[in-house]
């Protein structure tokens, strides 16, 4: 039986400069009221299906590992949402910008739920700002609802080449 030990095993980065560690998490709310506008968005009419709508910003350095997604208060009848990432400058980079990176066409309507991150996709490091998305499909948003989705991963610093 063989060793095989990872290049550079010793010297490999653990913490990005913060004396507790680097673990990371980050909340982003989507509530809807009873006409299906986005609440506290900068627009006053519904979510149309096919809208994206950006829940906040994933900073650069990000090495995003997993995501919950919590619908605490179920939209309206056949609504859908995938949960992706674009990056704030629109030009797109390795890794891809994704709209489905989280989960593609989740159900958003019937019932309040608890879904973890439903693709395979392996980690990735964000080389620079990201807006997480949510694209809204099926139906138009004419209910209220509310979703959550907490993305974890570990922070490894924005001076990435």
């Amino acid at each position: 039986m063989a060793t095989v030990t990872k290049k550079n095993v010793d010297t490999l980065p653990m913490f990005a400069g913060a004396p507790y560690g680097n673990v990371w998490a980050g909340q982003y709310h989507y509530e809807t009221n009873a006409s299906g506008v986005f609440v506290d968005s900068d627009t006053t009419t519904a979510v149309q299906s096919g809208d994206t709508v950006r829940l906040g910003v994933l900073p650069a350095g990000l090495c995003i590992h997993d995501a919950i997604i919590i619908l605490s208060d179920p939209f309206a009848a056949s609504t859908t949402a995938s949960i992706g990432f674009d990056y704030c400058d629109g030009v797109d980079v390795v890794p891809a910008e994704s709209a489905t990176w989280f989960v593609s066409a989740l159900t958003t309507e019937s019932s309040a739920t608890v879904t973890r991150k439903a693709t395979s996709n392996a980690p990735i490091t964000l080389k620079k700002d990201a807006y997480l998305t949510l694209l809204r499909g099926g139906a138009h948003d004419s209910a209220a609802g509310i979703l959550d989705v907490i993305v974890i991963g570990s922070w490894t610093g924005s001076s990435l080449t």
